[in-house]
């Protein structure tokens, strides 16, 4: 059997429980240091408690350390390392080649997607360096998985859900450069979500003041059956910065999502245990999102970013077909409730937004109504009703067990098995009265037993094999039960834990004579690792420059020349080629280029 992993990202402790309560077989969580969202660290006791809850459910926790680093922070690091693995943590993310020259304990190693994951041959290079997965780029379509997985044997994670840097991971240099904050050091500003304006070679502006590199967000929810064919083990949500509603609906849609996948395909597992019914209807439209796209995942389409707004728009509702004094009338097949927040696109393609204050049939009374546009589409970004059912939903995951009660020569034993065939068994030895009344002393013990209040554990079956019923007091069968149970939890944590294997670094030889500052050496170790990878020629990583006029400061295969019809593939003659185009900012000028090629564009820093 193949074991699918859903993957869900973890805040803090409490998303990461709510995570793995709502259906991940494994969450990412920052480490207290050195993660890629650096707003999101966690302390070591958070992690360790996370842990042990996660590994209850075979479900498992990877720590991520996905940032550069600097030479004075290596022995930080390494020791921070040392200080995870004891907790038990089952994985380490690393973007940092210089963290395979430290003093490792046998802990997994993953290969962040900020090691730009997207070339095959790269893949096949980290795969030999020893990382035991690699966390694919974003970009990459159906069809290149495909061939990945074709040609290696390392596990396969893919993105599925949430928001997408417009640069191929770990070649963005754009926030550093216009403000000193590193997007490899986890303190990306987020130039991509700004407005710019879209210029020609003459100046002339093609777009005015629009968010021109702010992609949608991923939504392959259709795609997992094709995904999991392709020979992907782990499916991504991304979202280490969102709040525990996302992560209690989004997980619960790609759960089910995933059972229905599995369910067609024999041969396929979940890669933990347990099973969590929730209450509400999941639904992705309905948290946060901007838009939804497939990206790159079956060709390149357009429209995979919302030029107008980087906010989150949430789900479609309807049409405001008629305005008044103080309300307007809508055309909505969904129910408007009290305190819905709604947005929508005016003339001037402006994201504006009001809240509701009254709702009466097909009339809504919002709190502003000066900026109300007859016709315009209405997007409700906060759902007051759903937002209420995910905060007051508290489903828990369970294990199915069975229980065993029977007489074993002069002693009472109790065996409690779990749906993963672990066992856990006590037996109580002292003498007890036969039951005066046979079946009222077995409805007894059943209904003791059966009593496992708020445990991880539900029950399947129980049955009693007695020759003579005894009568066994209440606050003993409440013991003997308790007992039983916390063994079971012990014995499942300990078949938890992975087995220690060192792992195998080494220094294959590296695919190019040199490495640029795209490499992201920046330290003495990861210069070392590559050296012995046979590479001479190493520049200084982007953060330890100081002059970046000229250089190219993102990669993306989000292209404008494409999205406003400029695409030399699709003009018809060679009188139409397209002319250089610029973004520009209040502050800087930035010159695109276009390796058609690849079907890539660069976005470079022109000197001020």
């Amino acid at each position: 059997m193949r074991k699918i992993e859903l993957l869900a990202p973890a805040k803090n402790l409490e998303t990461g429980i709510a995570a793995i309560n709502y259906g991940a077989d494994a969450v990412y969580i920052g480490a207290p240091k050195f993660g890629a969202r650096a707003a999101v660290g966690n302390t070591l006791e958070d992690i360790g408690e996370l842990i042990k809850y996660a590994h209850q459910y075979w479900a498992k926790v990877f720590i991520t350390m996905n940032t550069i680093l600097y030479d004075n922070e290596l022995k930080e690091a390494e020791a921070l390392i040392h200080q995870l693995y004891k907790l038990g943590a089952d994985a380490l993310i690393v973007q940092d080649m210089g963290i395979l020259e430290m003093d490792l304990p046998p802990i997994e190693l993953h290969a962040s997607t900020q090691t730009h994951n997207f070339d095959l041959e790269r893949i096949q290079f980290l795969e030999k360096a020893g990382f035991k997965r690699i966390i694919l780029a974003r970009e990459l379509s159906l069809e290149q998985i495909k061939e990945i997985r074709a040609n290696t044997s390392v596990d396969l994670e893919y993105f599925v859900n949430g928001a997408l840097c417009v640069c191929l991971s770990g070649q963005c240099y754009f926030s550093h450069a216009i403000t000193g904050r590193s997007a490899n050091r986890g303190e990306c500003s987020q130039a991509c979500r700004m407005k710019y304006n879209l210029e020609d070679a003459d100046g002339n502006i093609l777009a005015k003041d629009q968010h021109l590199l702010s992609l949608k967000d991923l939504n392959l929810s259709n795609e997992i059956t094709d995904i999991v064919n392709a020979g992907i083990c782990s499916l991504k949500i991304e979202g280490r910065l969102k709040d525990i509603s996302y992560i209690k609906n989004i997980t619960s849609h790609y759960s089910e999502k995933l059972d229905a996948a599995i369910h067609h395909n024999k041969e396929l597992e979940r890669a933990s245990s347990g099973h969590t019914k929730v209450n509400f209807k999941p639904d992705p439209e309905r948290t946060f999102n901007r838009g939804f796209t497939s990206y790159f995942f079956k060709g390149r389409i357009p429209e995979i970013a919302n030029f107008f707004s980087p906010k989150s728009l949430g789900k479609e509702v309807g049409k405001i077909i008629a305005v008044r004094k103080d309300h307007f009338l809508v055309k909505s097949k969904y129910p408007l409730h009290n305190g819905d927040g709604l947005c929508f696109f005016n003339k001037n393609k402006l994201l504006k937004g009001i809240q509701v204050n009254g709702v009466k049939g097909d009339k809504i009374y919002p709190n502003d109504m000066s900026m109300i546009c007859d016709g315009v589409t209405l997007y409700r970004n906060n759902d007051h009703e759903f937002a209420k059912e995910l905060k007051q939903d508290k489903s828990t995951r369970k294990i199915a067990i069975d229980i065993l009660l029977e007489q074993v020569e002069n002693q009472i034993s109790l065996q409690i098995t779990d749906e993963n065939g672990v066992s856990a068994s006590n037996c109580l030895s002292e003498s007890f009265e036969l039951a005066k009344n046979e079946e009222m002393a077995q409805a007894n013990i059943t209904k003791q037993l059966s009593k496992l209040g708020d445990s991880i554990y539900d029950l399947n079956t129980i049955r009693l094999n007695l020759q003579n019923t005894p009568f066994i007091q209440a606050k003993i069968l409440n013991e003997l039960r308790r007992k039983t149970l916390d063994d079971l939890t012990s014995n499942r944590i300990e078949l938890a834990q992975k087995e220690e294997t060192r792992p195998l670094i080494t220094h294959p030889k590296y695919y190019a004579d040199k490495i640029t500052y795209m490499g992201n050496v920046s330290n003495c170790k990861a210069e070392d690792f590559y050296k012995k990878c046979g590479v001479e020629n190493i520049e200084k990583a982007f953060e330890l420059q100081k002059n970046f006029d000229g250089k190219t400061i993102m990669i993306t295969k989000h292209c404008l020349r494409y999205e406003f019809g400029k695409c030399p593939k699709k003009m018809k003659s060679i009188g139409d080629k397209p002319g250089p185009l610029y973004l520009v900012d209040n502050n800087r000028k930035y010159s695109l280029e276009f390796n058609c090629q690849r079907c890539e564009m660069k976005v470079v820093l022109m000197p001020k």
